[in-house]
């Protein structure tokens, strides 16, 4: 089975905000859907973290290695198409759109096969696994609703970031935290991100280990992006002093780019982003390497449906891998499948156990975000 076609689509119209300090306007297209057409029928579909226009300058470069090869070999094709464009900018645009493709590919291998992707990339360690709710941080009274909202509607863990946090004052920081909890619950999971990775962050090691063990005293389960997402020396002394758990590594990509976080011991939680780091493939091999250090690996997941279903898959085939992050508000995850997203009783979600990544896009609710029948049209 040969790859015929790969085409591109942005979603645009309700881009989540995603908090940072010089973001772009909330229509900017920074969720790109790439589907991979192949010569006997079967269509795979990914998800890119990044504008349309990369995306498609991306495939015209990757385009001529990918007409014609076999479509059932994404760990072998993507490594391909990384080893020939590295001189292009390892690790940007390219690396990103592969990130998509290599996904595509892994959901053509699971329809041809009739097995789920989480089985071709192991085993299912997991039938199920926990999502935890994601959102911008805001003022104390206004989070606390939100969150007691989503905690009413079946969730158990949650993670809040950037926002004013670590902005304003450190007294705001802790009422905020504070807040926070006591609207979750003492026994749900809650993660704090700060967002380190702004353009506009000005905090260093001492505020964050400060910061970390006011953390400590409202129970989180960890603190996310705390430094600039290049103090690798910094990360690695506050992971050894702090008592809450350190995680980080959205920015990072590739394989490669990991191992030295891992070596020197700068992460509890390494969370790389399938939509960026190469894909699946990448995810996996980080899995693989982080499980060797002893290290967790949380997918990061600012995401798309599709995005969301690889990570799930991912989930079931790495056996520490029992959270994933879900986005709340978003239409991208909540508005484009065929069959909705939905907790069950124990805050868990279900990880599909059809054919491929295991979702079916609706294509009249897609139309409302992109142009669904040119991305899916046979």
């Amino acid at each position: 089975m040969k790859i015929r076609e790969i085409r591109a689509a942005g979603l645009r119209g309700a881009t989540p905000q995603g908090g940072w300090q010089e973001e772009l306007a909330p229509d900017d297209v920074v969720h790109t859907l790439v589907a991979v057409h192949t010569d006997e029928g079967p269509v795979g579909v990914g998800s890119v973290f990044t504008s349309e226009a990369l995306v498609r300058g991306a495939l015209e470069i990757l385009r001529p290695l990918l007409i014609g090869e076999e479509a059932t070999e994404p760990e072998r094709v993507s490594e391909r198409l990384h080893r020939a464009t590295f001189w292009m900018g390892r690790g940007g645009t390219v690396t990103h759109a592969i990130s998509g493709i290599d996904m595509a590919l892994w959901d053509v291998l699971g329809q041809v096969t009739g097995q789920p992707v989480g089985r071709l990339l192991g085993g299912r360690y997991r039938e199920r696994v926990r999502p935890y709710a994601s959102l911008l941080m805001d003022m104390p009274e206004v989070l606390t609703d939100r969150l007691a909202r989503l905690a009413d509607r079946g969730w158990r863990a949650f993670k809040i970031g950037w926002g004013p946090f670590g902005r304003v004052s450190a007294e705001l920081d802790e009422r905020i935290v504070a807040a926070a909890r006591a609207a979750v619950g003492a026994d749900a999971l809650l993660m704090v991100d700060a967002g380190g990775s702004d353009s506009a962050w000005a905090n260093g090691y001492k505020w964050a280990l400060r910061t970390a063990r006011m953390l400590d005293r409202h129970d989180v389960a960890w603190f996310e992006e705390p430094l600039s997402p290049d103090a690798l020396d910094d990360y690695a002394h506050l992971r050894r002093e702090a008592t809450v758990a350190i995680s980080g590594g959205e920015v990072l990509t590739r394989r490669q780019s990991f191992h030295p976080w891992l070596e020197a011991g700068a992460l509890d939680i390494v969370q790389p982003d399938v939509t960026k780091v190469g894909g699946l493939s990448e995810q996996r091999r980080i899995g693989w390497a982080a499980q060797d250090h002893g290290v967790r690996l949380i997918p990061h997941g600012w995401n798309t449906a599709v995005g969301l279903a690889a990570d799930l898959h991912l989930a079931s085939a790495l056996p520490g891998t029992d959270l994933v992050e879900y986005v709340t508000g978003s239409p991208y995850v909540d508005d484009v499948t065929a069959e909705p997203w939905r907790l069950d009783g124990d805050g868990m979600l279900a990880i599909p156990d059809t054919p491929g990544l295991g979702i079916q896009l609706d294509p009249e609710a897609l139309g409302r975000y992109t142009d669904a029948a040119a991305l899916l049209r046979p």
